[in-house]
Protein backbone atom coordinates (compact mmCIF):
# COMPACT_ATOMS: atom_id res chain seq x y z
CA UNK A 1 0.00 0.00 0.00
CA UNK A 2 2.59 2.21 0.96
CA UNK A 3 4.27 1.90 -2.80
CA UNK A 4 0.96 2.76 -4.05
CA UNK A 5 0.79 6.35 -1.57
CA UNK A 6 4.18 7.05 -2.69
CA UNK A 7 3.07 6.76 -6.43
CA UNK A 8 0.01 8.61 -6.07
CA UNK A 9 1.81 11.38 -4.61
CA UNK A 10 4.21 11.65 -7.41
CA UNK A 11 1.41 12.10 -9.50
CA UNK A 12 -0.19 14.87 -8.16
CA UNK A 13 3.27 16.51 -7.48
CA UNK A 14 3.49 16.13 -11.48
CA UNK A 15 0.32 17.27 -12.20
CA UNK A 16 0.33 20.23 -9.85
CA UNK A 17 1.63 22.52 -12.13
CA UNK A 18 -1.02 21.48 -14.82
CA UNK A 19 -3.71 21.36 -12.83
CA UNK A 20 -2.92 24.97 -10.70
CA UNK A 21 -1.33 26.87 -13.91
CA UNK A 22 -3.96 25.92 -16.33
CA UNK A 23 -6.80 28.13 -15.68
CA UNK A 24 -4.48 31.00 -15.06
CA UNK A 25 -3.75 30.44 -18.34
CA UNK A 26 -6.62 30.23 -20.13
CA UNK A 27 -7.99 33.25 -17.99
CA UNK A 28 -4.83 35.43 -20.00
CA UNK A 29 -5.28 34.03 -22.97
CA UNK A 30 -9.19 34.94 -22.32
CA UNK A 31 -8.24 38.37 -21.16
CA UNK A 32 -6.04 39.01 -24.46
CA UNK A 33 -8.56 38.03 -26.85
CA UNK A 34 -11.23 40.11 -24.74
CA UNK A 35 -8.87 43.50 -25.08
CA UNK A 36 -9.96 45.96 -28.26
CA UNK A 37 -7.18 46.13 -30.91
CA UNK A 38 -8.00 49.68 -30.66
CA UNK A 39 -7.22 50.03 -27.43
CA UNK A 40 -4.02 47.68 -27.22
CA UNK A 41 -3.02 49.78 -30.66
CA UNK A 42 -3.33 52.94 -28.41
CA UNK A 43 -1.94 52.32 -25.02
CA UNK A 44 1.49 50.56 -23.90
CA UNK A 45 0.70 47.83 -21.49
CA UNK A 46 -3.02 48.19 -21.06
CA UNK A 47 -4.81 46.15 -18.91
CA UNK A 48 -8.33 45.52 -17.63
CA UNK A 49 -8.59 47.96 -14.19
CA UNK A 50 -12.48 46.90 -13.48
CA UNK A 51 -15.67 46.61 -14.87
CA UNK A 52 -19.79 47.27 -13.85
CA UNK A 53 -23.38 47.38 -15.44
CA UNK A 54 -25.11 50.80 -15.41
CA UNK A 55 -29.16 50.14 -14.22
CA UNK A 56 -31.12 53.04 -14.92
CA UNK A 57 -34.79 52.61 -12.69
CA UNK A 58 -34.39 48.77 -12.97
CA UNK A 59 -33.22 48.79 -16.89
CA UNK A 60 -30.18 47.60 -17.93
CA UNK A 61 -28.16 49.85 -19.91
CA UNK A 62 -24.45 49.21 -20.44
CA UNK A 63 -21.64 47.11 -19.51
CA UNK A 64 -18.54 49.58 -19.17
CA UNK A 65 -15.06 48.43 -18.85
CA UNK A 66 -11.97 50.59 -18.06
CA UNK A 67 -8.39 49.68 -19.67
CA UNK A 68 -5.56 51.50 -18.47
CA UNK A 69 -1.73 51.01 -17.74
CA UNK A 70 -0.54 49.94 -14.38
CA UNK A 71 0.53 53.64 -13.48
CA UNK A 72 -3.06 55.28 -14.04
CA UNK A 73 -4.31 56.91 -11.16
CA UNK A 74 -8.51 57.85 -10.75
CA UNK A 75 -7.51 60.82 -8.44
CA UNK A 76 -5.45 62.56 -10.88
CA UNK A 77 -6.89 60.85 -14.39
CA UNK A 78 -6.37 63.50 -17.15
CA UNK A 79 -2.57 62.99 -17.17
CA UNK A 80 -3.26 59.04 -18.58
CA UNK A 81 -4.28 57.24 -21.37
CA UNK A 82 -7.05 55.12 -20.91
CA UNK A 83 -10.14 53.98 -22.71
CA UNK A 84 -13.82 53.31 -21.76
CA UNK A 85 -15.63 50.44 -23.05
CA UNK A 86 -19.00 50.65 -23.16
CA UNK A 87 -20.71 46.74 -24.57
CA UNK A 88 -24.93 47.86 -25.27
CA UNK A 89 -27.46 46.32 -23.70
CA UNK A 90 -30.33 47.82 -25.60
CA UNK A 91 -30.97 50.10 -28.56
CA UNK A 92 -30.15 53.83 -27.84
CA UNK A 93 -30.74 57.00 -30.53
CA UNK A 94 -27.61 58.81 -31.09
CA UNK A 95 -29.09 62.31 -30.08
CA UNK A 96 -29.87 60.31 -26.35
CA UNK A 97 -26.53 58.84 -25.86
CA UNK A 98 -25.66 62.75 -27.07
CA UNK A 99 -28.03 64.43 -24.96
CA UNK A 100 -27.00 62.66 -21.96
CA UNK A 101 -23.40 62.98 -21.99
CA UNK A 102 -23.91 66.51 -22.30
CA UNK A 103 -26.04 66.65 -18.98
CA UNK A 104 -23.84 64.65 -16.90
CA UNK A 105 -20.39 66.59 -17.92
CA UNK A 106 -22.58 70.05 -16.98
CA UNK A 107 -23.17 68.04 -13.38
CA UNK A 108 -19.37 67.68 -12.85
CA UNK A 109 -19.22 72.13 -13.70
CA UNK A 110 -17.26 74.48 -15.07
CA UNK A 111 -18.35 74.12 -18.99
CA UNK A 112 -19.35 77.63 -21.00
CA UNK A 113 -22.85 77.85 -22.66
CA UNK A 114 -19.99 77.82 -26.29
CA UNK A 115 -18.71 74.42 -25.05
CA UNK A 116 -21.84 72.92 -24.08
CA UNK A 117 -23.10 73.32 -27.44
CA UNK A 118 -19.97 72.73 -29.50
CA UNK A 119 -20.17 69.54 -27.66
CA UNK A 120 -23.52 68.83 -28.31
CA UNK A 121 -23.16 69.14 -31.96
CA UNK A 122 -19.50 67.34 -32.16
CA UNK A 123 -21.04 64.00 -29.84
CA UNK A 124 -24.49 63.95 -32.31
CA UNK A 125 -21.97 63.96 -35.34
CA UNK A 126 -19.52 61.14 -33.75
CA UNK A 127 -22.09 58.64 -31.90
CA UNK A 128 -23.79 56.76 -34.28
CA UNK A 129 -27.77 55.15 -33.24
CA UNK A 130 -26.19 52.12 -31.29
CA UNK A 131 -28.33 48.72 -31.20
CA UNK A 132 -28.44 45.71 -28.32
CA UNK A 133 -24.15 44.11 -28.75
CA UNK A 134 -22.91 47.18 -29.85
CA UNK A 135 -19.62 48.21 -28.95
CA UNK A 136 -18.26 52.00 -28.53
CA UNK A 137 -14.83 52.71 -27.04
CA UNK A 138 -13.33 56.22 -25.97
CA UNK A 139 -9.89 56.81 -25.73
CA UNK A 140 -8.44 58.86 -23.48
CA UNK A 141 -5.52 61.25 -24.81
CA UNK A 142 -3.99 63.22 -22.15
CA UNK A 143 -3.31 66.55 -23.28
CA UNK A 144 -4.87 66.05 -26.32
CA UNK A 145 -8.79 65.42 -26.22
CA UNK A 146 -10.64 61.55 -26.99
CA UNK A 147 -10.75 59.27 -29.95
CA UNK A 148 -14.06 57.33 -30.84
CA UNK A 149 -14.00 54.12 -32.12
CA UNK A 150 -18.01 51.82 -32.66
CA UNK A 151 -17.35 48.30 -33.11
CA UNK A 152 -13.42 48.68 -33.74
CA UNK A 153 -13.55 51.32 -36.62
CA UNK A 154 -12.83 54.82 -35.78
CA UNK A 155 -15.70 57.09 -36.05
CA UNK A 156 -14.76 60.72 -34.60
CA UNK A 157 -12.58 62.90 -32.42
CA UNK A 158 -12.96 65.87 -30.14
CA UNK A 159 -9.24 67.37 -29.65
CA UNK A 160 -10.22 69.83 -26.92
CA UNK A 161 -8.18 68.17 -22.93
CA UNK A 162 -12.03 70.44 -21.10
CA UNK A 163 -13.81 67.83 -23.15
CA UNK A 164 -12.07 65.14 -21.96
CA UNK A 165 -11.68 66.25 -19.12
CA UNK A 166 -15.68 66.10 -18.26
CA UNK A 167 -16.28 63.28 -21.07
CA UNK A 168 -14.52 60.87 -19.38
CA UNK A 169 -15.30 62.30 -15.55
CA UNK A 170 -18.81 60.41 -16.61
CA UNK A 171 -17.12 57.62 -15.09
CA UNK A 172 -13.87 58.58 -13.58
CA UNK A 173 -14.41 61.69 -11.45
CA UNK A 174 -15.52 61.59 -7.71
CA UNK A 175 -18.54 63.55 -8.75
CA UNK A 176 -19.99 60.88 -10.73
CA UNK A 177 -23.91 60.44 -11.05
CA UNK A 178 -23.09 56.54 -10.82
CA UNK A 179 -20.16 55.77 -7.90
CA UNK A 180 -20.64 52.60 -7.72
CA UNK A 181 -20.35 52.28 -11.36
CA UNK A 182 -17.02 54.14 -10.71
CA UNK A 183 -15.97 51.64 -7.73
CA UNK A 184 -16.54 48.47 -10.02
CA UNK A 185 -14.38 50.27 -12.90
CA UNK A 186 -11.46 51.12 -10.67
CA UNK A 187 -11.50 47.61 -9.55
CA UNK A 188 -12.62 48.05 -5.98
CA UNK A 189 -14.85 45.26 -4.16
CA UNK A 190 -16.97 44.83 -1.63
CA UNK A 191 -18.15 48.90 -1.62
CA UNK A 192 -14.41 50.39 -0.97
CA UNK A 193 -14.36 54.20 -1.85
CA UNK A 194 -11.47 55.22 -4.17
CA UNK A 195 -9.85 58.13 -2.75
CA UNK A 196 -11.15 61.73 -4.82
Amino acid sequence: MRPLFQRWIALLLIAAPAIFYWPAAVFASQNEAARPAEVADSIDNVRSVGAGRLKVWGFEVYDARLWAAPEFKAQDYTRYSFAIEINYLRDLDNDAIAERSLKEMQALGGMTTAQSEQWLAQMRKIFPDIRKGDRLVGIHKPGVGAVFTFNGKPVGEVSDPEFARLFFGIWISPQTSAPKLRRELLGLQGGAKPKP
